[in-house]
């Protein structure tokens, strides 16, 4: 009896020469803090049934030393992305609806990580969701797929990953017009991965 054969990940150099993923523009990234944002953001996540969900957290370089994150957390519809800041958000609450309501369903990679430090942060649970690590290993990968090789291998496209910026402090008071592209791509490429995979591989999906 033959070996299983599996899929092999794409190489970095390869993930590179693929076109650009293009992400949402900045003008429909929302930052969520005044009355107006909130109610936005409310009725467009509320008018959808699947969303991209994704945390960052400001990095800790000192060891043995607790981490406080997640710092920020980034919900894309097809439309638009909106940002939520944890720190004394005015957000925190309909973040925290968001988070628990089983109407929405949350799609994204490595979600089982960011439930103890959102309910620590926020009491509420994150449900339901979709893993589209455990999704895209699926389609035949020994290895572990994140983010900017599922867009590759399902999309067909290039994630553009800064470390400089995914070690960035998201924790800042104000963030800057990278970050914001930056932490809105990731959500929104997970929602365009999962909206892929429902097109040709649902299976996947179970």
């Amino acid at each position: 009896m033959n070996p299983r054969q599996f899929l092999e990940r794409p190489t970095k150099e390869a993930i590179r020469e693929l076109p650009k993923f293009e992400g949402l523009p900045l003008q429909k990234i929302c930052l969520v803090r005044t009355a107006d944002d909130l109610l936005f953001a409310r009725d467009e996540i509320f008018n959808a049934s699947h969303v991209g969900f994704d945390t960052e957290s400001k990095p800790n370089f000192v060891v043995n030393q607790p981490k406080t994150g997640p710092h920020l957390v980034q919900i894309a519809t097809g439309q638009h992305a909106f940002l939520f800041t944890l720190n004394d958000s005015p957000g925190n609450e309909l973040l925290s609806e968001i988070i628990r309501s089983d109407k929405i369903v949350k799609v994204g990679f490595g979600l089982k990580s960011d439930r103890g430090p959102l309910y620590n942060k926020l009491g509420a649970m994150l449900q339901p969701t979709i893993e589209l690590c455990a999704a895209v290993r699926r389609l035949g990968y020994k290895q572990q797929v994140g983010v900017q090789a599922a867009v590759a291998v399902v999309l067909g496209r290039y994630l553009q990953k800064s470390k400089k910026l995914t070690t960035s402090n998201w924790a800042a008071k104000t963030l800057s017009d990278r970050q914001l592209l930056y932490a809105a791509d990731d959500a929104y490429a997970s929602l365009c991965v999962y909206r892929e995979l429902v097109r040709v591989a649902p299976h996947v999906l179970r």
